[in-house]
């Protein structure tokens, strides 16, 4: 992970976010809580009569076949890096020449024993590039005139509705730019281990009924998962199909791409990556993202290169030139965005750059999407007019090492064939150049906050800026001076600060910043890193009904018992800021049991904004954070297993915990029905045992740690000490 920078979460969320963005980050993020598929039979897989061979086809024109043997090699010693160095289990690439895959191959380890090698064919669940497919389709139906892209949704889909009347104007294209307004993500029950359970995509028109917009439709692209579950509806209510048949009939059908499925194909396990979790001992089940259309479609890196085609001219049968060259269009200027600047991050159609750096800089369009699950991750960047794409997916790891590896390979490739005659040298913004700061500055310093958290700047009359996380008080802060330009500058010169006051009054911190990985390359972001609050004065009655609840633990009730989730999600602390009056977190409290995001942010650190509501019920404080329902460490009281303890599932089918206290390091044995599981944490809140991924006879309660049983209304589970 690219750590350099003061906030690293927006680096990392072009990916699904399910608890945020990329896996490692987002268990961490997601504990600072101050916290689709029809259910029908899925069709067989049918194609129109199109054919894409997967090799020595339209080779480039008035050039020899190359062969690429620098570039294979170079693409498997950088692959051996990730696995090596930073953190990655297992890496497939593949590159695509003018309809030719030129390059491929495969880096790391597979299953736990080592009876599965890795191969071209073996998949991986792609995340957020699931969302090119979901493009894809509704490009087909606006070129059958079928949908128009700025006819407001509401005409293709009768029953979405949302408590505000702004929702009429959304349209399709405001779903594909990601300016629709939505709050974000629906994650109830859509990231399970091995469990195709349709919920998340059934009940999101449910949701959102309930639902307001953060924005006027169409006034800034924030990053928004729901918005692609939606389109994703629209192909099925326009199509009259489900979503994964009609990617096989009109996609994946035609390209050849015989390696890509989605949940409801229920994957072969043998054909999947191995998946592993730093936290966590021993080999995974498959994840599967219930939101296909945002996220859980599985892959390979050679089916994603025969995609590509459909964006350089090789597949106009499948998608027309007009609708290509729509979707590779900025989409992202409006007047919230930042100035132009090097950056990975400028929405077009589905995808998340439309001008990737570092290929602006050899005046060549770039084009590239990233998706992050918890688990799985994937990288595919395109060039269009080089007829050239390079694909990467990954077990571990995340996305932007998937992109530079890509980039870096692409690169490579065209210095092999001499379309580029030599690599370019990394960026730099420049040391600070000493200068008077003017004392109108100082108005900047206060507290800013994003999706993930809040942020402290101190600007100091000399013109040093630092700036320290609320949420890891331990941190070292970072520190910035002040430069002649008016900006701020980092001692090494990759990071430029300034603060910018658009035009509907917010002031946004604005970070420009270049980001070396050693050995795989350089990576840019120019965007509004967090905007700042203000003071929300509090009434004395609300102070002390949060005050209450400040430093207090809540604990997740309503997740399904396959839900990664438990895995990921340790019991999580709701802290009320002592930096700034009246918010825990980015969330301005309005009322004793109430707290809301209103974050009007652009890009990333916008995104995934939901309110915190507490309700009682029968003498117990419970918390609904967008769907997720929590409850007050109050009410979990220590597991007691002298004698045999029996547990069920209420009604309400929350989840049961327990505090492991008397009973720590004793050993239980825990009898279930297969419609329910249990996981055990230490005092860290890190997982140690989730019955989902392994099953025991026998389990050791860690001191200070809890438990929590999960299953189905009614379903009982016995626990007896050994």
């Amino acid at each position: 992970m690219i750590k350099s920078r003061w906030i690293i979460g927006a680096v990392l969320s072009s990916c699904l976010l399910l608890t945020s963005c990329d896996d490692n980050k987002a268990s961490e993020d997601t504990q600072n809580i101050a916290v689709a598929q029809h259910t029908s039979e899925v069709a067989e897989p049918s194609t129109v009569p199109i054919t894409v061979p997967t090799t020595a086809m339209n080779s480039p024109s008035n050039e020899a076949l190359i062969n690429y043997e620098i570039t294979q090699k170079a693409a498997k010693v950088k692959a051996d890096l990730l696995t090596t160095t930073y953190g990655t289990n297992s890496v497939q690439y593949a590159i695509i020449d003018h309809g030719r895959i030129v390059v491929s191959g495969q880096s790391g380890k597979n299953d736990e024993n080592g009876q599965k090698p890795l191969t071209k064919d073996t998949m991986y669940g792609i995340g957020s590039v699931s969302k090119m497919f979901t493009t894809v389709a509704v490009m087909q139906l606006v070129d059958q005139g079928k949908i128009n892209l700025d006819k407001p949704v509401v005409h293709y889909i009768l029953e979405f509705t949302m408590e505000d009347e702004r929702y009429k104007q959304i349209t399709p294209r405001m779903l594909l730019n990601h300016s629709s307004g939505l709050n974000g993500t629906s994650p109830k029950d859509a990231d399970l281990f091995e469990d195709n359970d349709t919920y998340a995509h059934d009940t999101l028109l449910k949701q959102l009924a309930g639902q307001t917009l953060k924005a006027d439709p169409g006034a800034y692209s924030v990053y928004c998962n729901d918005g692609f579950t939606l389109a994703e509806i629209l192909v099925e209510r326009v199509s009259g199909m489900n979503f994964t048949s009609y990617i096989h009939r009109y996609i994946t059908g035609p390209l050849g791409m015989s390696n890509t499925e989605t949940p409801l194909d229920s994957p072969n396990a043998v054909k999947m990556a191995g998946l592993y979790y730093p936290t966590y001992r021993g080999q995974l089940p498959n994840q599967t993202v219930n939101l296909i259309g945002a996220g859980g479609i599985y892959s390979t890196a050679e089916d994603l290169a025969r995609f590509s085609q459909i964006f350089t001219g090789e597949t106009e049968r499948i998608l027309s030139g007009n609708s290509a060259a729509a979707m590779a269009q900025d989409e992202y200027k409006t007047p919230l965005w930042p100035d132009d600047a090097d950056n990975s991050f400028e929405y077009g159609l589905g995808w998340d750059s439309v001008n990737l750096y570092p290929f602006s800089d050899y005046g060549i369009k770039a084009l590239t999407k990233g998706g992050d699950t918890q688990l799985y991750h994937a990288s595919l960047v395109v060039l269009p007019e080089q007829d050239m794409a390079a694909a990467v997916v990954t077990s571990g790891g995340n996305s932007k090492y998937d992109e530079l590896l890509a980039n870096d390979i692409l690169l490579q490739a065209m210095k092999e064939k001499g379309t580029i005659a030599e690599f370019k040298p990394d960026k730099t913004y420049g040391a600070s150049v000493k200068a008077d700061m003017p004392e109108s500055v100082l108005k900047y310093s206060g507290i800013y906050g994003s999706y993930i958290g809040t942020k402290k700047i101190d600007i100091t009359k000399g013109g040093v800026m630092y700036i320290t996380s609320e949420q890891s008080p331990d941190n070292p802060s970072q520190i910035y001076e002040y430069s002649a330009d008016g900006t701020f500058r980092s001692a090494d010169g990759n990071t430029m600060i300034s603060f910018v006051t658009k035009v509907n009054g917010r002031t946004y911190l604005w970070v420009r910043q270049y980001s070396s990985v050693p050995g795989l390359g350089q990576t840019a972001v120019s965007d509004y890193e967090a905007e700042k609050l203000q003071p929300n004065e509090l009434p004395k009655a609300t102070i002390e009904a949060w005050k209450q609840r400040d430093g207090k633990k809540y604990y997740l009730l309503n997740e399904k018992y396959t839900s990664l989730i438990y895995m990921v999600l340790p019991p999580i602390q709701l802290n009320v800021s002592k930096q700034l009056q009246g918010y825990v977190l980015d969330k301005r409290i309005t009322g004793p049991n109430t707290a809301v995001s209103e974050l009007q942010i652009p890009g990333m650190n916008g995104r995934d904004l939901s309110g915190l509501t507490f309700f009682t019920q029968d003498g117990v404080e419970y918390l609904d954070q967008g769907g997720r329902i929590l409850v007050n460490e109050d009410a979990v009281k220590p597991i007691n297993v002298a004698k045999k303890l029996n547990v069920t599932i209420p009604s309400s089918g929350y989840a049961q915990w327990y505090t492991i206290s008397e009973d720590g390091d004793k050993t239980i044995n825990v009898s279930m029905s297969s419609n329910a599981s249990f996981a055990v944490y230490n005092a860290k809140g890190t997982c140690i045992y989730f019955s989902v991924i392994g099953s025991k006879d026998q389990v050791t309660l860690p001191w200070g740690g809890s438990i929590v049983f999960a299953g189905d209304a009614g379903t009982k589970f016995e626990i007896s000490a050994q």
